[in-house]
Parts: structure tokens; C-alpha cells; sequence
């Protein structure tokens, strides 16, 4: 796995963009990503759908690169850490958290964490919420426009078209505004919206082994 990393300044706060679908905050030593939806592939495979397993244990082999580059204190996940409930998948995610075991492990709640009390305990939560504020920052899954703070979100799963004489590419993005810093889904098994994404703003673009401002 290539990483390739970009720094960026939000309220004289440093946060590095990384080509991996997360960010690290300094300051706070959070490693912060949006859109895991683990539990995905085995509930396609549940409903007749063959999907390979492989594609979550990716996904996870890329988490634990992340971690082990970045040594973070807190892991914040901005919704949709699951997407249909308990199943398999979810059981190989806590055999694989437990080896960080010394990570505050915070989630936003997203539109697919239907989350039981029961699974809720074997999640081993520091913190469950429909939102997160750290030092003016405020962490929704889905950006509010009512809300005046700078928000870290997801859900949107961004992308955008970079168009060539031989053919349109589409790839996925960071995209940054005056209030908001929009992540890319973390899982590599999920679409990409290139219509409804802020039309205003930076957009940061990645390859497997660069970072592009556009």
C-alpha cells in the first residue's frame, strides 16, 4: 500500500489529508475517516449476492497501516461504521479492534448504525452520539446548514470526473469549504456521488500514490 499525505490548515489546526480515505488531526492525535459500512459484504452474500470477503479485510489492512504510521490516541469514525446491522463481518471488526484495544474509539452515529444495546457492548464504544464537538470543531455525519461551526462529515461518499481526450476517470475526493470538510467514504465497496457534493470549495483528489488539489 502506497500513502501519500497532504497537509492542510482549518482554524490554524493542522489536519493531513491521506490517499487512504482518512485524516489525522495533530493536535488531538485522531485519526478520523467516515463510511467504513462493515457488515456490507456479508449481507450481500446473506441475500444471494456472491461479494468476495476479501474486500472488507482490505479495508481493514489499510486501517491498521494507518494506525500503525500515525499512532493516534483517538479513532473517530463520522458515521456509518456499519451498514445492516450485526453479522459476521462485524464479528471479524472487533477480533481486528482488539489489537488496539489503547484507542478511544468514538463514533458519530451515521444513517445505517442501527445499533442494539447488545452489539453496542461488543463495539466497546468510548463514545456513541449523534455528533462530536472538539475544540470548535463539530463531527455530523450529514452536513448542517443551520449549524454556524466548522463540520467534519460524511455520507455523501464524494467523488468527482476528471475528463481526458480518451476517457472520463472518476475518482474519489476531500472536498473543503468555509464550514465544512467533506470525507470520502473509507470502503473501497461503495459508489461515488459526483452531483450532490458542494460546488464550492477545494477539491482534494487521490490516486493510489498522489494527492491533487484542484
Amino acid at each position: 500500500m502506497n500513502l501519500a499525505t497532504k497537509n492542510i490548515i482549518i482554524q490554524n489546526q493542522t489536519f493531513t489529508l491521506t490517499n487512504q480515505r482518512a485524516i489525522f488531526w495533530v493536535k488531538e492525535k485522531a485519526l478520523i475517516l467516515s463510511d467504513l459500512h462493515i457488515g456490507k459484504t456479508a449481507h450481500f452474500r446473506k441475500n444471494g449476492i456472491a461479494v468476495a470477503n476479501h474486500i472488507m479485510k482490505s479495508d481493514l489492512e489499510r486501517l491498521s497501516v494507518l494506525i500503525e504510521y500515525f499512532l493516534p490516541e483517538k479513532f473517530i469514525v463520522v458515521g456509518d461504521l456499519l451498514h445492516a446491522g450485526d453479522n459476521s463481518d462485524v464479528d471479524e471488526f472487533c477480533s481486528w479492534k482488539k489489537q488496539y484495544s489503547h484507542l478511544d474509539f468514538y463514533l458519530v452515529e451515521g444513517n445505517h448504525d442501527r445499533i442494539s444495546k447488545a452489539l453496542e457492548e461488543k463495539l466497546c464504544f468510548n463514545f456513541k452520539a449523534d455528533h462530536l464537538e472538539i475544540d470548535g470543531f463539530i463531527f455530523l455525519h450529514d452536513f448542517a446548514p443551520s449549524n454556524p461551526k466548522f463540520q467534519i462529515t460524511g455520507h455523501i461518499h464524494p467523488g468527482i470526473i476528471l475528463q481526458s481526450s480518451v476517457k472520463n476517470i472518476k475518482l474519489p475526493c476531500f472536498i473543503q469549504t468555509e464550514r465544512q470538510l467533506l470525507l470520502p467514504a473509507f470502503s473501497e465497496f461503495t459508489g461515488l456521488d459526483t452531483k450532490n457534493i458542494p460546488k464550492k470549495g477545494k477539491y482534494f483528489v487521490f490516486t493510489d500514490s498522489e494527492i491533487h488539489e484542484l
